[in-house]
């Protein structure tokens, strides 16, 4: 089956995923450019404008049709730039473009504001990350995911808050470093197979998914991507970087960064299932005992801590397990629920990151026995606390719920209901993690007295900007989540007639009508 493509000239006024690439890029080197008054204005004005076009992008997207849309082509000196969207990348982008725009206005009520060089990385990082989702040529995304680096370290060594970021910096460029240059192995790899068997040296993704040839070492290429791609999800037990840069890392970026993480999730849908199917259905079984044990091992790792950064990177742990199982269950509504559930675990976490950001701010300290009482006087951020937790637990009326239906009924039809329950458990001990740190942040009686806000150092107004973008979001998709999912719909229908031992499972289910 050939995937249709539809090209930006026929869908769009103007190559959207381009733009949506480079003008935050192009917004940063403008930001350093520019005097501290005048640095943050154009920061807004070209993240604004960003999160238009990725509106814009959503409007002229065709959820009907299945392929590739708003692609772009470009050939030049044997280089092949292509990017495009479909069902598995079109919610991502616009969630780092809003994401974006939310750290800055976050960065307006710390001491960061007039910090160009934080503001530029922030926009470079948006700019990154949309690179990396539109990519559809396997060396582009690779080299995406390398500059990631570059915003990654910057925000930690010189806006981060714990006393060890160097060390936290090094242990990171180890892990990421590692797993790229699997992952570049992989990919060349993959691309030679192709040569091997008399084709033209390619690493377009379009090429590579459509040939009818064996490609020699489908196993070892699979192993070399599924690890690569584990580093950055991140997935047991290639997680350990992940607790200490959260802890020693800022609010503002790790907000956008955890959503970044979600790359290797996209990853392993657009790189390892349409690539290397039967590799994939083989090994499936060592995927899911890896996210078996993650979900219960971030989980509990997440009831013992007194951090509430680390507590949140654990939690992340404990759901990319559930994540690769879902990825792995080889058929429409796991892999639906797993896409979906990304987007919303992104913008949940995005969430507790920035409350647990302003109370830092306020407080000074992450620490749960240091804290308590706050809810009176921070209802905001309590609100936007528990609506985020709320979401990540996947309770009724947030997008998680239907998301995590279609994984659960995903994952009984592929490995039945030992596993479906095993991931149904490490749910109720998130809701136990999570519950208990809103009772000790908000409710208990605190360890000390905590200034009320109001200064000027403090804006409430900003606060509610953002809990009422991120609260609106997550309810608003959650009570009507029927659009999302036929963005994802047709893309995820056509990843499973690629599966040699499995059939897809066509439905016409309730919520796409």
């Amino acid at each position: 089956m050939t995937t249709d493509i539809v090209y930006w000239q026929a869908a769009a006024a103007l190559p959207v995923l381009s733009i949506l690439t480079l003008l935050p890029l192009l917004t940063a080197l403008a930001v350093m450019a520019a005097r501290p008054p005048h640095a943050l204005r154009l920061a807004f004005a070209g993240a604004l404008l960003n999160v238009a076009l990725s509106v814009y992008m959503l409007w002229v997207f065709d959820a009907e049709a299945p392929g590739i849309h708003l692609a772009e082509s470009v050939e030049w000196l044997g280089l092949h730039y292509r990017t495009g969207v479909d069902g598995t990348n079109v919610l991502f982008i616009p969630l780092a473009a809003i994401l974006g725009l939310l750290a800055l206005v976050y960065t307006l009520i710390t001491r960061h504001r007039d910090d160009r060089l934080f503001v530029a990385c922030l926009l470079a990082y948006q700019g990154i990350l949309i690179g990396a989702f539109s990519a559809l040529n396997t060396l582009q995304f690779w080299f995406w995911c390398l500059l990631e680096l570059v915003p990654v370290v910057l925000l930690t060594v010189f806006a981060g808050t714990g006393r060890q970021r160097n060390r936290v910096v090094k242990a990171v460029l180890q892990y990421w470093l590692s797993g790229l240059a699997m992952s570049l192995i992989g990919f060349v790899l993959l691309s030679g197979g192709l040569a091997q068997n008399g084709m033209p040296l390619s690493f377009d993704w379009l090429a590579l998914k459509h040939h009818d040839l064996a490609i020699p070492n489908e196993t070892l290429i699979f192993i070399l991507l599924l690890f690569g791609f584990a580093v950055r999800m991140p997935l047991f037990p290639f997680h350990a970087w992940l607790p200490p840069l959260a802890e020693h890392g800022t609010a503002a970026s790790a907000a956008i960064f955890l959503h970044g993480i979600k790359l290797g999730i996209y990853a392993l849908i657009r790189f390892i299932l349409p690539l290397v199917p039967g590799a994939a259905e083989q090994w499936a079984h060592f995927v899911l005992t890896l996210g078996l044990i993650g979900i219960f091992y971030g989980a509990l790792l997440a009831l013992m801590q007194i951090n509430m950064r680390r507590l949140v990177a654990f939690a992340v742990i404990s759901h990319t397990g559930m994540l690769a199982i879902g990825v792995f269950s080889f058929n429409d509504f796991a892999l639906e629920g797993s896409i979906l559930l990304s987007v919303a675990y992104g913008l949940a976490t995005a969430g507790m990151l920035f409350s647990i950001g302003l109370i830092y701010e306020r407080t000074r300290t992450s620490f749960l026995p240091r804290l308590g009482g706050l809810f009176e006087t921070n209802t905001t951020l309590a609100l936007l606390f528990m609506i985020s937790a709320l979401s990540t637990m996947v309770m009724p009326g947030t997008p998680g719920f239907d998301a995590a239906h279609l994984l659960i009924e995903g994952t009984i039809e592929e490995h039945g209901w030992l596993i479906a329950i095993a991931i149904l458990l490490g749910n109720v001990l998130a809701a136990a993690f999570l519950l208990w740190a809103f009772q000790r942040l908000f409710i208990a009686h605190p360890r000390r007295w905590v200034q009320p806000y109001g200064s000027i150092h403090h804006p409430v107004i900003k606060e509610r900007i953002i809990a009422l973008v991120i609260c609106g979001l997550l309810i608003g998709t959650g009570f009507y989540t029927t659009p999302w999912l036929k963005f994802i719909d047709q893309e995820a229908s056509e990843i499973g007639e690629h599966y040699p031992a499995h059939h897809s499972h066509h439905r016409n289910t309730p919520h796409h009508e």
